[in-house]
């Protein structure tokens, strides 16, 4: 009884050591996860700026009527620029489609690409994008400046442009988003207004 009397014993202190070391380390992580900064979209400062309005564009689409995109309405529109060669943009797809259907009462989300329109047709029936406008357009690309991809501008029902930027994945996608409801351009821009920023680059 000595002998499973100590054992026992032992066997507390370890616990209690384990649940020290494993309390220690959830605190550590939540200090860390304090000090790291949101990234959001990596904006890009070329093209149409944050507050300008997007040109109008009348444009051809692949799953149904046209689209003018760039027009005051009563929505505001989520521009997603995408490839039939980038792994990211195909990634991405299944992310469109939730935020669709989750923003789906004041966000429209469209598709835009240039290029081969027998590739951009396959890319539809594999990924299922019947239902998102499809738009194919090397000047749209040419006017927001989009030199890598998946790149996504979206505009206020004014057509004015409210957030853009890289988005890689759902996190910087919903940035976008994020950015316009604290009235700056990216959330990058809004750390750096609170000092935020300065204050993780002491």
């Amino acid at each position: 009884m000595t002998v499973l009397g100590f054992t026992v014993v032992i066997l507390w202190i370890v616990v209690l050591v384990l649940a020290a070391v494993i309390f220690a380390l959830a605190r550590q992580i939540g200090v860390l996860y304090e000090r790291i900064s949101p990234v959001g979209a990596l904006v890009n400062e070329s093209g149409p700026k944050i507050g300008e309005s997007s040109p109008v564009f009348t444009l051809p689409n692949l799953t149904g009527k046209p689209v003018i995109l760039g027009k005051p309405g009563s929505r505001s529109t989520l521009v997603f620029f995408l490839s039939t060669t980038c792994p990211i943009c195909k990634k991405m797809l299944p992310v469109l489609k939730s935020m669709r259907s989750s923003e789906g009462a004041w966000l429209d989300v469209i598709l835009a690409s240039d290029g081969d329109e027998d590739k951009h047709r396959s890319l539809i029936e594999k990924a299922d994008l019947k239902d998102f406008p499809y738009v194919l357009s090397a000047d749209l690309g040419i006017t927001y400046r989009v030199a890598r991809l998946p790149f996504a501008v979206l505009l206020n029902p004014d057509g004015v442009v409210s957030a853009k930027g890289l988005v890689n994945n759902r996190e910087q996608l919903e940035s976008l988003f994020n950015a316009t409801e604290t009235g700056h351009a990216s959330i990058q821009g809004f750390l750096e207004a609170k000092g935020i920023g300065a204050a993780h680059g002491a």
